[in-house]
């Protein structure tokens, strides 16, 4: 039963990927996703200098003065690797921003006899977004222990992990436009295992290059869809909502 929803929920956003509303956010997740690299670059610079200096020098060879600009080069190639791994959270954080945007977009399209809801205040998805950043962060960066200890599965570790966070975050914000706070980490803590299989099959494409940037509309996608198909398993007074 858990699988069949979440394939249709899958295919269902992968239908309406042409929507504006859909490009609109991509374009501005890709945007704000490499700003937000960049910026961090650009700090890593910044200390970088700071704790070097211009005049660095080394016993016996005496006064270098490449030292600063390898060591740049270094971040650039530690801000790179990093990235590989980042890229795909951040972008993952900032769309939840504008997750609302594209429930809405699904909701208008396959469920129009929904009543209305109000916009969720930026204030409050700005917060949210930034607690996810946090997060999925510091969560990947952890995870560098297991894949060093066990680099056999390290695929299946960043698979494991990123599906959990991607599917109890995506489900929550999906299902809080409709049931609150509290009524949504209810359904989410009741449904975790469905949840999490489909955050694994979101976070499984996370590999691929380029695709991996479309994974975070289609997953805000997914997960509205998948809380509706829940909600009218849940609740049989709900099924002439769903189409």
């Amino acid at each position: 039963m858990g699988i069949a929803l979440i394939f249709k929920s899958f295919f269902l956003a992968l239908s309406q990927l042409g929507d504006p509303r859909f490009r609109r956010v991509l374009g501005l997740g890709i945007i704000l996703t490499f700003a937000l690299l960049i910026a961090s670059y650009a700090g890593l610079l910044w200390v970088l200098d700071l704790l070097v200096g211009e005049d660095a020098y080394v016993p016996v060879i005496g006064q270098v003065t490449w030292l600063d600009d390898l060591l740049s080069f270094s971040s650039f190639i530690f801000m790179f690797i990093l990235s590989i791994f980042l890229m795909v959270p951040v972008a993952s954080a900032i769309t939840s921003m504008f997750l609302d945007d594209v429930a809405q977009a699904v909701e208008d399209r396959h469920y129009p006899n929904l009543p209305a809801v109000d916009p969720v205040p930026f204030s409050d998805a700005l917060r949210d977004t930034l607690y996810f950043l946090g997060v999925l962060i510091i969560a990947n960066l952890l995870a560098f222990i297991l894949y060093a200890f066990f680099s056999a599965l390290s695929v299946f570790i960043f698979w494991g992990l990123n599906g959990f966070l991607l599917g109890r975050e995506y489900f929550q914000l999906a299902a809080m436009r409709r049931l609150g706070r509290q009524g949504a980490a209810a359904l989410r803590k009741k449904n975790k295992g469905t949840i999490w299989l489909a955050g694994i099959l979101m976070a499984v494409p996370l590999s691929i290059p380029l695709v991996n940037l479309l994974i975070p509309i289609v997953g805000a996608a997914t997960f509205t869809h998948l809380f509706h198909q829940i909600q009218a398993a849940d609740d049989p007074s709900s099924q002439s909502r769903v189409q």
